[in-house]
């Protein structure tokens, strides 16, 4: 009897290891979104909407401001063209401007090779850009091999 149990003990210590390792790494995966760190202005109510749209859909990053976002932009490799008001880093991506959250969580689970994604300028109804009419833009993916759109949006929502 005490070895069945003990068998028994195994198998259940096995299955349960195997359910905590699972069960660790899904979210240790879902968590990389913490490594999100924000550069931006300390005077940008913008980036401070932004910042609080990607809260709310569970990246939590570093804050830091700066008044020289331009070095930032230049340092991090951020093509000219592609520039808007902040500058941030999710993993080895470089994120610039008012990207929505979703599209974050397809960089997250796609893992394309690219630098990073922009939304150029500053579109209305953008995350942290609401207020009056949306536009609808786009999300563009950019890398070495040049620049393609990873989406269009209206607001915070693929279109």
């Amino acid at each position: 009897m005490p070895q069945r149990i003990t068998r028994c003990s195994r198998r259940t210590m096995l299955g349960l290891m195997a359910g905590m390792t699972l069960g660790l790494t899904v979210p240790a995966r879902a968590q990389s979104p913490s490594a999100l760190h924000v550069y931006k202005d300390p005077n940008c109510g913008c980036c401070t909407g932004w910042i609080a749209h990607l809260r709310h859909h569970g990246f939590i990053g570093e804050i830091t401001d700066t008044s020289d976002m331009s070095a930032v932009k230049a340092r991090l490799g951020v093509p000219d063209a592609l520039a808007s008001c902040h500058t941030a880093q999710l993993g080895n991506y470089i994120i610039e401007g008012h990207v929505p959250a979703h599209a974050l969580k397809r960089l997250l689970a796609e893992r394309p090779d690219a630098i990073g994604l922009a939304v150029p300028g500053m579109p209305i109804g953008s995350p942290g850009m609401e207020g009056g009419a949306p536009e609808t833009y786009d999300v563009i993916l950019f890398g070495k091999n040049g620049q393609a759109s990873f989406g269009r949006y209206r607001g915070d929502r693929p279109v």
